[in-house]
């Protein structure tokens, strides 16, 4: 299945819950109206899901993206060409592939009121999944709980990604150093114990 990203949808709106845990959830992006691959979120990067019936969004880090055929028995095989070229030749290539990502789940909102930690239910599927916007992101990361919640997330290179949520949120914050120092500090506090993976990570996280 294939779907498409209309001119009525919102330009943040990237993606579509497809399957959903308690503490996850798998979104396959949308389709442009152009000819070219869906683009996914960054990794570490914040998005929600949006209930909008609950008036509910859920907050979740991306951590893992993939690419590949719709039809599951065949596998996408080098075709030697360039973009451009299979834009022209090959137009049907960008029907038969999806991309798809996961996304840990770190927090939600609900009644205005932000919080870092499981939602009472995740996702439903179908719902949309938009990219959060640079003051979204500032906002949710005022506070660092959210932190602890990445380094937990089974399945995925951690380190990297803890570093990689922090640089962005950091940008959001407008590269503020004070919000720097406390995202460095919490990393810190987080990590006490394992010096040698403390330093990997702050030296990542260091801009």
């Amino acid at each position: 299945m294939r779907f498409s990203l209309n001119n009525g949808h919102h330009p943040d709106h990237v993606a579509e819950v497809i399957e959903t845990a308690t503490t996850e959830f798998l979104a396959q992006c949308l389709d442009g109206e152009s000819l070219d691959f869906p683009v996914a979120p960054p990794f570490g990067s914040l998005v929600k899901a949006v209930d909008e019936e609950a008036e509910v969004d859920v907050y979740a880090v991306v951590y893992f993206t993939t690419t590949s055929p719709i039809d599951s028995v065949h596998r996408a095989r080098a075709m030697g060409l360039s973009i451009k070229q299979l834009r022209s030749e090959q137009p049907q290539i960008f029907d038969m592939l999806k991309t798809e990502f996961k996304a840990a789940i770190v927090g939600y909102r609900e009644d205005r009121r932000i919080v870092q930690h499981l939602p009472p239910q995740p996702p439903h599927v179908h719902q949309a999944v938009y990219r959060c916007t640079a003051s979204e992101i500032a906002h949710f990361s005022d506070r660092l709980d959210f932190l602890r919640t990445v380094l937990q997330v089974s399945g995925a290179p951690v380190d990297e990604l803890v570093a990689a949520a922090v640089r962005l949120c950091y940008g959001a914050h407008g590269h503020s150093r004070s919000w720097l120092v406390q995202a460095g500090r919490e990393v810190s506090q987080l990590l006490k114990d394992d010096y040698d993976r403390l330093g990997a990570v702050l030296r990542r996280i260091r801009p």
